[in-house]
């Protein structure tokens, strides 16, 4: 499975350094049809990918650039969204251009179809897998589970408590772990929030009569919900001055494992925008069946099954 990362895993890996070093090493990559990485640079006007193999150049004609390319079920902004970024590639073969200099043709649609059969096609609901955020929508962000190969996370799957955007949980190019959520005609949708603790494990984290950082996240008629931790939230008093979005200090007047609640009083907001960091994961395993959320003792039951 060791090759079949997301793209950019591959670039930082020796072995991979190793074949870049000399021709005689990349015709050993091509004897073996070794999944390699590198990054392109140029994309021209018929859609074929220049990519730096530091020792030749290497050209991914168009119709390789992608798997769906050839067949038309990807659009080319597959291919010319991958300049200055890292590709995987398998070597097919070894050329000349008109100056004589040797140029090796790679296929990333090869490498593609590769990391489908021979892992794509074996995850189930619920296997938990490494994943690379590639762009964030309003909707949603995508990840690459391998080799380029992209699957949309719902936003209201990123994490318990609700976002604006995903960009207030990522950024682009971060390593993340993800649950398998759904696989329909050879989709993948992806799930996050059940990696990130029940409401128990993140309630141990606080103690009545501290006062914590958190995020105003939405404003009801009966008070503010304020963010503790992205799988937590406890419920304010509102004040004239709140508004979503906020920083917030906040004292916690009382922790309520048999109602899931957590009371707090709203001590002050402001406005700043801190940088996401790498979510911290109360799941270690390979795969779940399904998730309580809810503590047992709570009337209450919140459960994702993958089934």
């Amino acid at each position: 499975m060791t090759d079949f990362l997301p793209e950019g895993c591959l670039m930082e890996n020796q072995d991979n350094s190793m074949y870049m070093e000399s021709i005689s090493s990349l015709c050993e990559a091509y004897r073996e049809q070794r999944i390699l990485e590198a990054r392109a640079t140029v994309c021209d006007a018929n859609h074929n990918l220049t990519v730096d193999l530091g020792c030749i150049r290497g050209v991914i004609p168009r119709k390789e650039g992608a798997l769906g390319i050839r067949e038309g079920r990807v659009r080319d902004i597959a291919v010319i969204s991958r300049v200055n970024r890292p590709v995987s590639f398998v070597i097919t073969g070894f050329d000349r251009d008109e100056s004589g200099a040797t140029v090796a043709t790679l296929s990333r649609e090869l490498a593609q179809k590769r990391c489908m059969d021979d892992y794509i096609s074996t995850l189930r609901v619920g296997d938990v897998v490494n994943a690379r955020i590639t762009h964030l929508e309003t909707f949603g962000a995508f990840a690459d589970i391998g080799c380029g190969i992209v699957a949309l996370m719902p936003i209201d799957a990123i994490s318990v408590s609700r976002i604006e955007h995903p960009c207030e949980r990522f950024t682009v190019g971060m390593d993340i772990r993800a649950v398998i959520k759904s696989i329909e005609n050879g989709r993948i949708s992806l799930s996050h929030k059940e990696l990130l603790g029940t409401w128990q494990e993140n309630a141990d984290n606080f103690k009545a009569g501290e006062t914590v950082a958190g995020v105003i996240r939405s404003i009801e008629n009966y008070g503010a919900f304020v963010e503790l931790a992205p799988n937590l939230a406890g419920l304010a008093e509102s004040k004239d001055s709140v508004k979503v979005g906020q920083q917030a200090s906040v004292y916690i007047k009382s922790i309520i494992p048999d109602k899931m609640k957590v009371k707090l009083i709203i001590v002050d907001t402001f406005d700043y925008k801190y940088s996401p960091q790498r979510p911290k994961y109360y799941f270690d395993g390979d795969h779940m069946d399904e998730f309580l959320y809810s503590p047992p003792n709570c009337d209450k039951r919140i459960i994702s099954t993958f089934a």
